[in-house]
């Protein structure tokens, strides 16, 4: 699976952004999926995952209730939809296939995604 992140930009506080991953390769919808960040200087973290049917979905403390992550698998695209954004939500956003859904887990990443930088100003 290669996967490929857009949609990132510069925003300002309280506004919205929509990335899109784009997925290539047969497996994609068997594929549980997420996205994770990173900002500068700190260690790359989980932000959501969803399960394979969209059956599911799994969010990190810090943007439940502002983020929603889903798919289409007939596009082979996943999506962030980014709300009531936080100049804390600065980072470089990677989406990738993870290894399985959990609610609970951070799960493993078997492919990542190249990323898309997200800029959230004060």
């Amino acid at each position: 699976v290669q996967l490929q992140a857009s949609g990132g930009g510069l925003v300002q506080a309280g506004g919205s952004l929509r990335l899109s991953c784009a997925a290539s390769g047969r497996t994609f919808s068997s594929y549980p999926m997420g996205w994770f960040r990173q900002a500068p200087g700190k260690e790359r973290e989980f932000v959501a995952a969803i399960r394979w049917n969209s059956g599911n979905t799994h969010y990190a403390d810090s943007v439940k209730g502002r983020f929603t992550i889903s798919r289409d698998n007939a596009k082979k695209t996943v999506y962030l939809q980014m709300n009531s954004l936080k100049p804390e939500d600065t980072a470089v956003y990677y989406c990738a296939a993870v290894a399985y859904y959990s609610d609970y887990d951070v799960p493993p990443v078997d492919y990542w995604g190249k990323g898309t930088q997200v800029t959230v100003s004060s």
